[in-house]
């Protein structure tokens, strides 16, 4: 749980290093007295911004459609709330009755392959809920314009 955020800001910081230090080196060869250096709050919206890439300025939308916020949101609850019925209805029964008999390798083996299924489904709840919910409502909330980014 604490793993992803850290990944997520080295990559960021390994990009911002990679694109600023030749800008830096360049200027210092040249001699020139003039140095581009990023502005604290070029830095702090790309390390919220919804992209991996580093630039001075991103594509902006002139206004925040709060309504799409909202939609975006009550998606991620709702994929929350299945993802726990998913796992109350389908897996927990599988391993509660487990415990109540003897182990057998059997049983294990019967208990891990009814649970795929449903551990599939609450995986792709996940990745819904996070990588298109969830930053499509950060994207729309910091107006990042560019959602086709990576294309």
């Amino acid at each position: 749980l604490l793993l992803a955020p850290q990944v997520r800001l080295v990559m960021k910081a390994h990009s911002f290093i990679r694109e600023n230090v030749p800008r830096v080196l360049s200027s210092a060869k040249d001699k020139s007295g003039t140095v581009h250096i990023p502005r604290i709050s070029q830095y702090l919206y790309f390390l919220f911004a919804p992209t991996l890439i580093y630039r001075d300025n991103y594509p902006r939308n002139p206004m925040i459609r709060w309504g799409y916020v909202a939609t975006k949101f009550a998606q991620v609850l709702g994929s929350l709330f299945y993802a726990y019925y998913i796992f109350v209805r389908l897996c927990i029964p599988q391993f509660h009755n487990s415990s109540q008999e003897t182990f057998s390798l059997r049983g294990l083996v019967l208990c891990i392959f009814n649970s795929i299924l449903p551990g599939v489904l609450i995986l792709f709840l996940v990745f819904f809920a996070f990588l298109h919910c969830w930053l499509n409502a950060f994207a729309e909330m910091l107006r990042f314009a560019d959602r086709m980014f990576y294309k």
